[in-house]
């Protein structure tokens, strides 16, 4: 009496294509995104993220260049602010995961 084992593959093993498991889509848009796409419709959806990036990026540059001419009270003050702008960016980060959650959630 032959019994089929439930953990024996359905289907023999093609390496070049994905797998595919029931229920399960790879992609929530029909058509591969270009990394601009991406990239813009992630900066639409959650806008703080980048300008947190930005403001980091702008604190840490502005603090090196101070360091670099000798000014180191501007250059600690502008360290502090890099923390502080990283701070906001990993918020606006936890925020638009949470909001993503409570969509995606109705």
């Amino acid at each position: 009496m032959a019994t089929s084992d439930p953990m024996a593959p359905k289907a023999s093993f093609e390496p070049s294509q994905p797998p595919v498991i029931e229920g399960f889509s790879p992609s929530v848009y029909g058509n591969q995104e270009s990394f601009k796409e991406k990239f813009l419709r992630k900066t639409y959806e959650n806008p703080m993220v980048p300008i947190g990036c930005l403001g980091t990026a702008a604190a840490l540059t502005y603090g090196l260049y101070c360091f670099h001419r000798g000014q180191s009270q501007r250059s600690q003050l502008m360290m502090r602010t890099r923390i502080a702008a990283q701070g906001f960016t990993v918020a606006a980060i936890l925020l638009g995961l949470a909001a993503s959650a409570l969509k995606s959630g109705r």
